[in-house]
């Protein structure tokens, strides 16, 4: 194949493979009431987003906070555990399901990505992959996380850094893509 004249054909995407899950009229109602309610600053009450999130069938536990403008693709695919706090625009763009421990920190506009595409297929094919963010986990600003990966316990990836792997437990991961810098020690 004479790869200077091969390229990218967007007329033969088809996703049709992938089911969102919970049916076309409850994934539109999502839509609209995140938009004009969850999505937004009318509604700052993390209480009422999460009686939001619980109704179209996600797992929240308690003394969760949500900020506004935090967007959630599809609720039904996320566990959130206690004590965890979602900073304002933070984005979880879950097509897979996303399992949020405790005492989780996802800051100002961190980015959890399930979904991505395949660079090497000429029809640009959907790729998801379950994102696990075990207990103790700090996302730093603007950082993203990348589909299928597993965020083990009391890790720390540093503000603006993408996340193409699995962390070490304690491990503070910094850059792009994300490397190991270090050991997260607790002082008392």
């Amino acid at each position: 194949m004479n790869e200077d004249k091969v390229t990218v054909n967007l007329s033969k995407y088809d996703n049709s493979w992938y089911c969102p899950g919970a049916g076309a009229v409850k994934r539109l109602v999502w839509y609209y009431l995140s938009a004009l309610l969850f999505n937004s600053y009318l509604i700052p009450l993390s209480k009422f987003k999460c009686i939001m999130l619980k109704l179209f069938g996600a797992t929240v536990g308690s003394n969760v906070t949500i900020k506004p403008q935090v967007r959630i693709k599809y609720p039904w695919n996320l566990t959130v555990g206690d004590n965890v706090w979602i900073g304002e625009g933070a984005w979880i763009d879950n097509l897979a399901q996303v399992d949020i421990g405790n005492n989780v920190c996802i800051s100002q506009d961190a980015f959890l990505l399930t979904g991505n595409h395949n660079y090497k297929d000429i029809k640009f094919g959907l790729i998801i992959g379950s994102i696990k963010v075990e207990d103790g986990v700090w996302l730093g600003a603007r950082s993203v996380t990348c589909p299928g990966v597993k965020v083990l316990r009391n890790s720390v990836i540093t503000a603006g850094s993408i996340l193409q792997q699995d962390t070490q437990r304690n491990g503070i991961y910094k850059g792009n893509p994300a490397e190991f810098i270090r050991t997260r020690k607790f002082s008392e």
